[in-house]
Order: C-alpha cells, then structure tokens, then sequence
C-alpha cells in the first residue's frame, strides 16, 4: 500500500491526508470545492515539511491509481452511497474503500459497490494528527484480508486499531453522543454552566475535554446528524437535545463558526 486517497477536504479529511503524508505515503487530497481544497493545504503545510501531497477537486485523477480510497464527507448515507458507487468504478479493482463514517453502517455502504468484501469503516478521531485510536469496523462480506490490511495501515500510520462489530454508533460514537447529548440537557435545565459542566468532567471524571467543548469541536451540525440517525436507528435515548436543534438552526455550528456552547475568535481560540 503506497497511494492513499482522501475524498473530503473538510476537518477529518485534511487530517486524515496529514498523517497519512507524515507517514510516507502519496496522498491525494480530492473535493469538489475548490476553496475547501486551498484551506486543506494551507493547513496541512504548517505541519508538513517534507511529503508527497496533491490536491485535486478531479474524482477520476485522485482515485485512479489509489491503494486505499478513505472517504471523509458529511455524515449523510445517501451522500456516501452515491461517492462510493462512483469510487467503485473509478479506482482499481484491488484498492480497498473505506468510510470514516462515526455511526453508519458500512454494510449499507457498501452494498452500492461490485467490492463490499474491500470496503470497510475506518473511523478516526478529531484532532487526526494527535487521537491515536482507530475504529476498524467490519460490513457484513468485508475480508479478512481487508481487516489485516486496515490494520497494518494503522501502525503504519502510528496508531492503534480497534475491532469493532458493525451497530449503530459503533462503540465511542454512541457513548460519547450520550454524554454529550446529557450535557446538553444539564445546560438546557440549569443544572449548571456550560463552563463548570465541562469543568465537572475534566476534573472529575478525568476526561480529556468536556463533552460541550468537544460537541463544539466536532460541530454541532454534524453532532446533530449523528444523534439524528442514532435516534432513528437506536431509538428514544438518542433523542437529540432540543437545544442542539435550535443552535444548528441558529448557524451555531461549533468551533468552525465562531459560536457553539462557547465562542471563538478568527483562530479558534476561545473568547
């Protein structure tokens, strides 16, 4: 495995192409707009020194010659369906496809392709270039040889690798929209501060960063179609929060908006 293509130039898309390039792979950077394309290499080159990285908005030139195909776009089933079934019939007939998909079934996927035993869901995990985990999630006729390959490209890669049995959420995307989406509820019956909540869990909990900040991060709209395909698929628990609703509606998308839970200045650092 050489070629690495990523379809998506979005958050995890440019971080995804990072550390694939850091690693010493050729990677193709492929999305369909071109300023999305400009901010993903302006990015990736305040971390890159040396690697071998291109940027194209061509599906046909990016995935021609791929090893791996890794598709990083919105969280929608149709969307995906639709770019894997066009990935299918571009990119050779040994490259494996994957989707960075945190909650879709793999399986549904990849029944719009002729390869469903090459597909497979790597999911990986925001900010790509310092999250050392990797869910590996299997569709239904995904190979064996297909998992040892996903595999190998995460130590490749430097990081560690997970199996995960395909259900709804996975197993982090599913706690995690848990916590966030209870958070969420806390704010909304004031129970405490989007500040002392986040606060709460860092230092009691041990958490990394607080569920809100990290909704935040994510992005509230994509935090909201993933609670919305866990409530359709999962059921009653995974209700989203009705103060995500309204705060997607409001254009109060996270972090990449400068307004979520919190607020940020032009480079993303709180205000």
């Amino acid at each position: 495995m050489r070629k690495i293509t990523v379809i998506g130039a979005g958050t995890m898309g440019r971080g995804i192409a990072l550390v694939c390039a850091q690693a010493g792979f050729h990677v193709i950077v492929q999305d369909i707009h071109q300023e999305s394309l400009q901010k993903c290499k302006q990015y990736i080159d305040r971390f890159l020194e040396t690697g071998s990285i291109e940027y194209t908005a061509n599906l046909e030139d990016a995935v021609g010659s791929a090893d791996l195909v890794i598709e990083a776009i919105l969280e929608v089933m149709d969307l995906k369906k639709e770019i894997f079934k066009k990935i299918d019939q571009i990119a050779p007939r040994e490259a494996i496809l994957a989707t960075n998909t945190s909650t879709m079934s793999p399986t549904e996927i990849a029944s719009v392709t002729s390869r469903p035993d090459k597909c497979i869901a790597l999911h990986f995990f925001n900010p790509v270039h310092k999250m050392k985990l990797i869910e590996v999630i299997c569709g239904l006729e995904t190979s064996e040889e297909t998992i040892e390959s996903a595999f190998a490209f995460g130590e490749k890669i430097g990081k560690e690798c997970v199996k995960i049995n395909e259900f709804p959420g996975f197993a982090t995307s599913r706690m995690n929209c848990l916590i966030g989406n209870e958070a969420m509820f806390m704010v909304m019956e004031g129970v405490g501060s989007v500040e002392d909540i986040d606060r709460a869990m860092k230092l009691g909990l041990n958490h990394p960063m607080g569920p809100l900040e990290l909704a935040d991060l994510v992005g509230l709209d994509s935090r909201l179609r993933n609670m919305e395909y866990l409530h359709k698929t999962l059921g009653e628990k995974f209700r989203p929060c009705p103060i995500l609703q309204k705060y997607v509606s409001a254009g109060w998308t996270g972090k990449k908006s400068g307004r979520g839970f919190y607020q940020y200045d032009e480079r993303g650092n709180k205000i």
